[in-house]
């Protein structure tokens, strides 16, 4: 599992680079799905499988999804059909494929040779223990970021509505005369 933990978080740190520098956001978003899988199996080895397992439903999942979502939304324009056919050719795919690959014979070689007392230190994470930290001396603070989150949705709900400005409304009333 030791070794399990440095070659995940080595697959990570790669695929966060292939993140930050990659200029198209395809890319990107390919190398960020990489990378939260690898540090959802930095969990697995360090023995909080509830947080691997929310790392992978949570943010590989679905934030990856809202991702995808957006950058398909923001390109709108008539070319964008060619260029996202440019975007997916076999050699983009390469790097995080290499890197997925990497992470996937990490995860046989671990399951196929068990515990073989490589295993890091400490107790496991549950869902319960979760719990009783996050409802029990950290309540304020769940409490206080589940306010915040609130604040932020409304005010991306109100900066979302469509006004039409002073100039819209002048050009309205200027093309209906």
């Amino acid at each position: 599992m030791e070794i399990a933990f440095y070659l995940s978080g080595l697959v990570a740190v790669l695929a966060t680079l292939g993140v930050i520098v990659n200029p198209h956001p395809v890319h990107a978003l390919l190398y960020l799905i990489v990378s939260l899988i690898a540090v959802a199996m930095v969990f697995f080895a360090l023995g909080a499988p509830f947080a691997g397992a929310l790392e992978i439903i949570i943010y590989a999942g679905a934030i990856m999804v809202l991702f995808v979502f957006v950058v398909m939304m923001l390109n709108l324009s008539e070319g964008t059909t060619a260029r996202e056919r440019a975007w997916l050719g076999p050699r983009i795919w390469l790097g995080p494929a290499v890197l997925a690959a990497v992470l996937l014979l990490v995860l046989i070689v671990t399951l196929w040779r068990g515990d073989l007392g490589l295993v890091i230190e400490g107790e496991t994470l549950t869902a319960k223990a979760v719990g009783t930290a996050l409802f029990g001396p950290w309540l304020v603070v769940v409490e206080l970021a589940a306010m915040l989150l609130l604040a932020a949705l409304v005010t991306a709900s109100h900066v979302g509505r469509s006004t039409p400005t002073t100039n819209q409304a002048a050009r309205a009333r200027r093309d209906g005369s």
